[in-house]
């Protein structure tokens, strides 16, 4: 291959830091934990060997304090229950089973993780840089998981109402104490300078509603509905780039509104649009529009590898012009996209087939005479260098990053996992279609029926259904009882309407049997969904 490393790199830290590869959101969540604790940054913990199973029996059943007299005389049992309840295994039940680390139960699980096995691949920090747009939020996820710990001395000081896990968790990290070092990295957090601000807004007032409900469920239940939440706003922070990014290239700038803020209830261009399955049936009309709408995004993940190709090459040329004193490069940031989509300007464009050219040429130059027919083919376009370098690039690496894309993002998506956003059946023959998992219409519900009322107080409220609907089409693209007018969807038609039935009478079903729905009579506006819990004035269970 005639690429050097130069031309093969493409993590682009401006547009995600993920190292787009199949993503765990426990590991995520655990990796994350450390960036809450340290103010962004990462944690090196350093341990002279990995943590088995037994070793993380063997540190609960040391515990001093007496908290779990009895473990230890039942050691079978203390072993499942440690490896059912608190560690996240790779590979688990087979002859390769090992421990990743614990279940982001606490916020110093991550002190017991085994590096080498928890890979967040760079979605911990993505998911940081997002909610950092809302400091509320990043606030109150701290306050959450070390919620057991003294901030100033980071010694832990557990409440009458720890469970059993947490207090776990918090007895292996005491037991741990001079055996593991756990500091800060001693690089800085890097700031990302967002392409646009409304995913983090997003993000972030999902979590505070979210944290509202902290008092009326389980710890277990709580953070497993905040790794649905943080893995569907990934995943939508990542289609808003695959419609971005080309877009920005194209444009030679970002949508100026994106930058500094869409106003109040302003929708952005870039916002996905998502037609969900929920009928469940694989064959029926509501499935086919399913697949449609995953086929359209899907199907743009070549111009997002072109794109993110650009702007990281972009950067690349924007420290050439540095050092000829023609750009001014941040001291100690990344250069924002925006600012590297900018050097498309035409004021730039003989330095650009300059520096592109160089580049072209040296490809070229390892490949022998006559050129192979696709290279000539792109050779007789007569495109600019620029625009030649990048498609020298797909041509021998577009499919090569696509194939990560797909897996890093079916994983965002957690297909095949409780929350799914996506869905496709076994088999060659299977295809994607998105579909609304029972687990992830509730996390929604939860954060969505929590509103502001005439003081600004937020308490939860019963939505119409048409209204719930509504709101899921507008707040987060999910399209149920109509189809979008874009992003593969040209709006319904009149042999549409029956599918489109179909779907809702599905939808309403399924609020029913999560427990959200009341039907007090047959009259349509009287058809409400009830929240599960009661925040506001009385802080008390509603009935269901």
């Amino acid at each position: 291959m005639a690429l050097d490393s130069k031309d093969r790199a493409f993590r682009c830290d401006a547009i995600s830091r993920i190292d787009y590869k199949t993503l765990t959101m426990d590991r995520v969540l655990t990796a994350f934990l450390a960036r809450l604790w340290h103010g962004g940054v990462t944690s090196r913990v350093r341990r002279a060997t990995d943590l088995d199973v037994d070793a993380y029996l063997e540190l609960l059943v040391d515990d001093k304090s007496g908290r779990f007299d009895g473990f230890a005389d039942n050691e079978d049992i203390s072993r499942r229950w440690v490896a059912t309840h608190l560690l996240d295994l790779v590979n688990r039940g087979r002859a390769t089973e090992a421990v990743a680390g614990p279940r982001p139960l606490h916020g110093f699980a991550y002190r017991l993780r085994n590096t080498t096995r928890s890979r967040p691949y760079g979605a911990d920090e993505q998911l940081y840089e997002l909610l950092s747009v809302n400091g509320l939020a990043l606030n109150g996820l701290r306050e959450f998981f070390f919620s057991d710990i003294d901030p100033v001395t980071g010694e832990s000081v557990p409440g009458p109402d720890i469970d059993v896990e947490s207090q776990a968790l918090l007895s292996m990290v005491e037991a741990t104490q001079g055996k593991a070092q756990d500091r800060p990295d001693s690089s800085p957090r890097r700031e990302q300078k967002q392409l646009c601000l409304q995913p983090g807004q997003l993000l972030g007032e999902d979590v505070l509603r979210l944290l509202l409900h902290r008092e009326f469920m389980p710890r277990t239940v709580f953070v497993e509905h905040f790794k649905i939440l943080f893995s569907f706003h990934l995943a939508l922070y990542h289609l808003r780039m695959f419609k971005l990014v080309p877009a920005a290239v194209r444009d030679g700038a970002v949508d100026h509104a994106c930058t500094v803020g869409h106003k109040h209830d302003e929708q952005c261009r870039f916002h996905p649009h998502l037609f969900v399955d929920v009928a469940g049936s694989e064959t029926g009309p509501p499935a086919e529009y399913a697949v449609r709408s995953a086929t359209t995004w899907y199907g743009r993940l070549p111009q997002f590898v072109r794109g993110t190709f650009a702007v990281l090459k972009l950067t690349d040329f924007a420290k050439d012009l540095q050092r000829q004193l023609k750009f001014a490069m941040p001291a100690k940031e990344d250069l924002p996209a925006a600012d590297a989509i900018a050097l498309l300007d035409k004021k730039y464009e003989a330095d650009r087939e300059v520096f592109f050219d160089m580049r072209v040429r040296r490809i070229l130059d390892d490949e022998e005479e006559p050129f192979a027919p696709e290279l000539q083919t792109i050779m007789d376009l007569g495109l600019s260098r620029f625009d030649t370098y990048l498609e020298l690039i797909m041509h021998y690496r577009g499919a090569f990053q696509r194939k990560y894309l797909v897996e890093c993002l079916d994983s965002m998506f957690l297909k095949g996992r409780p929350g799914e956003l996506l869905t496709q059946p076994r088999g060659k023959s299977g295809v994607r279609r998105f579909v609304l998992d029972s687990r992830l219409l509730e996390v929604l519900l939860q954060v969505s029926l929590v509103q502001p009322d005439e003081s600004g107080q937020m308490r939860t409220q019963p939505m119409r259904v048409d209204e719930v609907l509504d709101m899921l089409r507008s707040r987060y693209g999910l399209y149920i009882d109509t189809l979008p007018t874009e992003d593969g969807f040209h709006g319904p038609d009149l042999p549409d309407q029956a599918a489109l039935r179909a779907n809702t009478a599905a939808f309403v079903d399924r609020l029913r049997e999560i427990g959200y729905y009341r039907d007090l009579s047959d009259a349509y506006l009287t058809q409400t969904v009830t929240p599960r819990f009661t925040i506001g004035a009385h802080q008390e269970r509603s009935p269901r």
